[in-house]
């Protein structure tokens, strides 16, 4: 009996291990990517924040940089950068490539300067580093204030377009009319199936050039902010409208006592500016008036495609666009004519099913692995579990034989007997799920890849990019590793 006492302990003991062993591997591979993703956030935890100054009354800072005989005044929201050197590298591993070099500039409150220069020369640069964007090298940017950047490439969010220029801000009424007028975005919003709340696709797939951009200057002119940078943002619209929007939007009542900078070629934005800037190979050549400029050779920079547009400026104050620009049909910035229908909600709601999963699941899934896989299975899995109960059942008669202190060896035999059947079944089992659900993962692979190639282009339209990406690696990593994981 004391034989048998020792194997019926060993016997339950082993029992107790079978959950943790089988769980092993799963909590070695959690272990791995605990790793992966602590090390990945202590990188990015690791990097240098991007450090903005505020603006300090002193008299080293607001004394005449430039060497001018004219007077400084000192305003709380005025941008000053003195000396600076910068760089769109980050890291300490590269060696940064310096951009902007011995910058130095004084802008004072209520101005508007036109940032001018060939392509390249470092106008956006130099918007990108007064809101943070790029990594000091030397020198200082000093701004008090709220700051407001149109990019030249919009950032639209999949929403309504009231959800873009509002961006979380309370609604005005007042405001956001005189802001859709100034932006030309009436006639547009008129013409829209919902107006203003139509739902715009994810990245403005529903938008032109133009309407992208007068989206993203109402969105910078609703939130009423102190200094104002324009990333030649006229270039993506007509000259009318380009005129109009100078007039009525950046020279506009609303910003009044506004810091403005606007990167351009546009001979209209040039001739109406406060003070200029003239960059060349990230630094600032010449800086100074409108009269002097044009006594420059710098003047010849601009665009000279643009100067016929100048002499329609005056003739066109006090007009709004032409009808030829903005009518009934709708008519975009680039000339084309936009049907309606193609105005509606283009983003479908994505489906969900909810309770219990239906048998066509199973069958699909059970077809994908493969028929005889599944068979193969559901037989060893069942031969498992009938070894694994006929050792239990022998256990149990050991202990109700009369015999079974005399009998020791034969116990013990039958019973080590049911225990490597049952690993044997175990392992065959654990084999043809893993390979059933690994042929299951090639197929739904693939056909997922090949719906997506062969999908029309109204299908990204109408679909966002991170749904597509969840379907592609969440969800299909989902239907591969969590049924393998619970056999």
């Amino acid at each position: 009996m004391d034989s048998f006492l020792q194997v019926f302990t060993c016997v339950a003991l082993f029992n107790t291990l079978i959950s943790p062993l089988n769980s092993l591997p799963w909590v070695i591979n959690g272990m791995i990517d605990s790793v992966i993703s602590s090390r990945r956030l202590h990188n990015y935890l690791s990097t240098p924040e991007h450090c903005s100054s505020e603006l300090t009354i002193s008299s080293d800072i607001v004394k005449d940089d430039f060497n001018r005989n004219t007077e400084t005044i000192y305003d709380p929201t005025t941008v000053i950068i003195r000396n600076l050197c910068c760089s769109w590298s980050s890291t300490s591993t590269v060696e940064p490539q310096i951009i902007l070099r011995d910058i130095s500039l004084q802008l004072q409150k209520g101005l508007f300067i036109a940032i001018v220069g060939e392509v390249g020369s470092g106008k956006s640069s130099l918007l990108n580093s007064i809101i943070g964007e790029m990594s000091v090298i030397s020198g200082s940017i000093n701004s008090c204030g709220s700051i407001a950047y149109v990019p030249q490439v919009p950032w639209i969010l999949s929403g309504s377009l009231r959800d873009n220029i509002l961006l979380g801000k309370g609604f005005d009424t007042r405001r956001y009319e005189e802001v859709i007028q100034a932006c030309t975005l009436d006639v547009d919003i008129s013409t829209m199936i919902g107006g203003d709340m139509s739902h715009i696709g994810e990245k403005g797939l529903n938008l032109s050039g133009g309407q992208r951009a007068r989206l993203a200057l109402a969105r910078a002119l609703y939130h009423d902010s102190d200094v104002y940078l324009f990333d030649d943002i006229l270039s993506a619209v007509d000259s009318e409208v380009a005129s109009w929007i100078l007039e009525k939007a950046i020279m506009g009542p609303q910003m009044k006592r506004k810091t403005q900078l606007l990167s351009t070629h546009n001979l209209q934005a040039i001739y109406a500016a406060d003070m200029i800037v003239v960059m060349a190979n990230g630094f600032v050549k010449w800086f100074g008036t409108l009269d002097s400029f044009l006594a420059t050779p710098y003047s010849k920079i601009s665009n000279p495609d643009s100067s016929s547009a100048v002499s329609a400026t005056s003739s066109q104050k006090n007009k709004g666009p032409s009808t030829s620009e903005f009518n009934t049909k709708d008519v975009l910035d680039n000339g084309s004519v936009v049907d309606q229908e193609e105005q509606r909600d283009q983003t479908e709601a994505e489906g969900r099913k909810e309770g219990k999963v239906e048998i066509i699941v199973y069958k699909k899934y059970a077809t994908l692995a493969g028929w005889s896989m599944v068979f193969l299975i559901f037989v060893s899995a069942f031969l498992m579990q009938a070894s694994r109960n006929g050792n239990d059942l022998w256990l149990t008669y050991w202990v109700d034989s009369s015999s079974g202190t005399n009998n020791t060896r034969f116990y013990l035999t039958i019973l080590a007997g049911f225990g490597i059947i049952n690993s044997f079944f175990t392992l065959g089992r654990a084999f043809s799920f893993a390979y059933g659900g690994l042929c299951a993962a090639i197929q739904i692979h693939a056909d997922l890849l090949g719906s997506l190639i062969g999908a029309p282009v109204s299908f990204f339209d109408q679909n966002p990019s991170g749904r597509i990406l969840n379907r592609l690696v969440c969800q299909e990593s989902s239907a591969n590793s969590a049924i393998q994981k619970h056999p």
